[in-house]
């Protein structure tokens, strides 16, 4: 299952999950970048329009997606939002969506995962934070600190699920060749869409 699998690493890593032979189920708002990748690729894609901030359907959906695909032992989130910030902007509406994306959705759907890794004793949960976290950057100080709080949740995760042999992976990336990144200045040792969502692979043991 990866949230957030529309474009940029999310839809990399479905992309090479689907090409390995996988089933796959793909999970964003946007429905049509999904869409063509499942024709590719029949009978192993499940396509799930959703928005992850729509907290009362996200138990129920879960469940449907286990249910579709059979099983579970992978969940991805990397649904994520950095709008642009100006330099001497203050703008809660902009924060909250960032805190409600990055944090608490994240939360939300990987709490599921949890519960029904537990019950299995087995799986891998991955989620997507960054080296932004790692410190308080004045460009944009909500998004620096949804990744310092989603990478603070996957640790309490990780200490919880490891006695269940549940594998909890923190992914801190660096600059990715994505449209949240694209244009903008400052942006050095930029990797592919596809190198990253290979790495991330790599350390998740897919």
């Amino acid at each position: 299952l990866i949230i957030g699998a529309s474009s940029g690493i999310g839809k990399a890593l479905a992309e090479q999950l689907l090409k390995a032979g996988s089933s796959v189920a793909m999970l964003a708002r946007r429905r049509e970048p999904m869409e063509a990748l499942a024709n590719a690729h029949p009978g192993k894609a499940f396509v799930y329009q959703h928005d992850v901030t729509d907290y009362a359907k996200t138990a129920a959906l879960f469940q449907q997606i286990t249910g579709d695909l059979g099983g579970l032992d992978l969940v991805i989130y990397n649904s994520g939002i950095m709008p642009t910030i100006e330099e001497n902007e203050y703008n809660f509406a902009k924060d909250r969506e960032i805190i409600e994306v990055n944090v608490t959705a994240a939360i939300a759907w990987l709490n599921e995962a949890a519960k029904r890794f537990t019950q299995t004793k087995s799986g891998t949960i991955v989620g997507i934070s960054s080296i932004a976290g790692d410190r308080g950057r004045r460009g944009n100080p909500a998004y620096c600190t949804s990744k310092a709080a989603i990478a603070t949740y996957l640790e309490s995760l990780r200490n919880r699920l490891s006695q269940y042999s549940v594998r909890v992976v923190t992914i801190k990336p660096g600059f990715i060749d994505t449209d949240m990144v694209r244009g903008k200045p400052g942006i050095f040792w930029l990797i592919s869409a596809d190198e990253a969502a290979k790495r991330i692979l790599h350390a998740a043991g897919s």
